[in-house]
């Protein structure tokens, strides 16, 4: 039977708030979709991911907006200097974020846990030394689509 116009959008806005708990059931890394580094790093922490552990999603999508708004972050599109761990303790950004992905990678990634005798100030300046560079250093490209093997581990 099929379904009508209001049970459709019934069901997608129901589709949007179950995706919108996804912090709380799985570490969601929210990336900015438009940025060729930010892929790299994605491709990069799914490739040494093995366990599945984290679930992505583009800052430009309306489920990532909408899980950092009712965190009370508050997303400018035109500046996408920060990347977010969203977990079950809250969401982490920036250098916080980096090495709490690096501590659940495989092989010896979570050693860089060591960085954390920085100063948080100093791993941060470090990061937006990086990010507020990116497009300039390796460009911008629309959202890649990920392998059918990742798909089930992209939020659109």
């Amino acid at each position: 039977m099929a379904k009508t116009r209001s049970q459709r959008i019934n069901n997608q806005h129901t589709d949007i708030e179950d995706r919108a708990q996804l912090g709380d059931r799985y570490p969601l890394v929210i990336f900015d979709g438009s940025c060729n580094l930010c892929h790299g790093a994605v491709r990069f922490i799914v490739r040494r991911d093995r366990r599945e552990h984290f679930k992505f999603a583009s800052i430009q999508s309306e489920t990532a907006q909408r899980l950092l708004a009712n965190r009370g972050i508050n997303v400018d599109l035109e500046d996408l200097s920060s990347f977010y761990l969203l977990d079950e303790q809250g969401v982490l950004a920036q250098s916080e974020a980096a090495l709490a992905v690096a501590s659940k990678l495989d092989g010896l990634w979570p050693l860089l846990r060591i960085l954390k005798v920085l100063p948080r100030g100093l791993r941060d300046w470090g990061y937006r030394l990086i990010a507020n560079r990116r497009y300039r250093l390796l460009g911008r490209r629309a959202c890649a689509l990920p392998s059918e093997v990742d798909r089930g581990r992209f939020i659109e």
